[in-house]
């Protein structure tokens, strides 16, 4: 039940006006120059979404194995450590949406709340 780099890259980028650019030498993944998911350098099994600090103990307590925070400061205000290896799609799906859906701007999240 582990999710790949290339599935993880694939659900990210189906959000409207995401583009996939690179931080720090690894994929990112950005609305309007936002970013709210990345990749882990090349050959790691990990990625990283921008939560709510809320968001992310919600998800944590939902999939413990699969979320975690990212150490020091970007863990405390919601960078999520995604372990793919342990993580289900759909969950990993909402995920991502909650983290675009955080960096989007706000016409464009309701907008794309209204037609799903």
């Amino acid at each position: 039940m582990s999710v790949t780099r290339a599935q993880f890259q694939r659900m990210a980028l189906t959000f409207p006006e995401t583009a996939e650019s690179a931080h720090q030498n690894h994929p990112d993944f950005r609305v309007r120059g936002k970013i709210f998911a990345t990749l882990g350098p090349s050959g790691t099994q990990r990625g990283m979404v921008k939560l709510t600090p809320e968001q992310q103990a919600e998800f944590i307590a939902d999939a413990p194995k699969t979320f975690s925070p990212e150490s020091g400061a970007w863990g405390r205000s919601g960078c999520t450590r995604v372990d793919l290896k342990s993580a289900k799609q759909e969950i990993l799906r909402h995920a991502i949406l909650a983290a675009w859906l955080n960096a989007a701007p706000n016409q464009l999240a309701k907008k794309f709340e209204a037609s799903h």
